[in-house]
């Protein structure tokens, strides 16, 4: 089964390499969709794939990379889409 979720990450997420960590997990996993952080701090991403590897993103992004400290991630599951072809760090 095939799903996608819509993540906003907060806590100590930005200037930790956040998303290039992200980007090769992604890409490790299959998961399409992208990550970029916003003006509040926080990261944003979505992401599709088969169901197990979406969850196994969402703990690997809970957890962070080494220089990271993960306070809270949101989840809004939305319809799949299959609308990606990779996975990038929007800049």
């Amino acid at each position: 089964m095939k799903v996608r979720a819509h993540v906003f990450i907060s806590g100590r997420v930005q200037g930790v390499f956040f998303r290039s960590t992200a980007k090769e997990w992604a890409d490790e996993l299959g998961i399409k969709g992208w990550i970029r952080n916003l003006p509040d701090g926080r990261v944003e991403a979505v992401i599709e794939g088969d169901k197990d590897k979406v969850d196994e993103m969402l703990e690997l992004l809970r957890r962070g990379p080494p220089l990271a400290v993960v306070e809270d991630v949101e989840i809004d599951w939305e319809d799949y889409k299959g609308e990606f072809r990779d996975f990038r760090i929007i800049y």
